[in-house]
């Protein structure tokens, strides 16, 4: 019980901040870079930055099974760190990659500079899957590819059996009773699957069990 008050205290704190950042964003602006970047036909058409600024083109990808997902190293899911590391190392020889691009706009739980973050998750949780540069996933500054995904799979919901699920569903339904019918990313180690051809093939919200995400590799690998 004591555990869940205080998890449920930080993430108040979180969404309180994320929440005002996020409205800081026009309107207007998000729908123009939301209208502007999703004709993509795939994954492999965008371009991103590593955690040296260096250009990596997607295609370089291609023929592999992506996940896709948004990080934070000061949040309540951050052990999924551990449990993906552990995907990544039973299915990385057959063509699996993890794609990590830390994000600071939910609540600043992504702070410091990349080489913190990394050094981070190195240190803590041993991955060796790649990281990316930091991006916006929402907003004028999204990056494009955040965009794109965001077009291809909407919200898929908050498991409410989830105390941390439940309790985000009632943040931000309070905040926005329709909250759940946009496509926005509403929290850090949301997933998308991309499959061999750089489609998007499912979206998993962070309280979406990993075992789910492997069980959908089976049919992709």
């Amino acid at each position: 019980m004591r555990q869940i008050s205080i998890l449920a205290i930080s993430m108040a704190a979180a969404l309180f901040f994320s929440a005002c950042k996020q409205n800081d964003q026009p309107a207007e602006n998000q729908a123009q870079t939301t209208d502007a970047q999703v004709t993509a036909d795939n994954i492999y058409q965008f371009d991103v930055k590593d955690g040296e600024g260096n250009t990596v083109h997607m295609k370089s990808f291609a023929g592999k099974v992506l996940l896709v997902v948004n990080t934070a190293t000061e949040c309540g899911f951050t052990p999924q760190y551990e449990e993906l590391q552990k995907l990544y190392k039973r299915y990385h020889a057959k063509g699996f990659e993890i794609i990590d691009f830390p994000c600071n706009q939910f609540g600043g739980q992504a702070p410091g500079s990349f080489d913190d973050i990394h050094n981070f998750c190195t240190g803590t949780y041993n991955i060796s899957f790649p990281q990316f540069a930091k991006v916006d996933v929402n907003g004028e500054d999204a990056d494009p590819i955040f965009v794109w995904l965001k077009s291809k799979a909407p919200f898929g919901g908050f498991d409410t059996n989830d105390p941390r699920g439940a309790y985000l569903d009632k943040m931000f339904r309070a905040d926005d009773p329709d909250y759940d019918k946009k496509p926005d990313i509403k929290w850090n180690f949301t997933k998308f699957l991309i499959d061999k051809e750089g489609n998007v093939v499912k979206r998993f919200e962070p309280t979406d069990p990993v075992s789910a995400i492997e069980e959908a590799l089976g049919t992709l690998l």
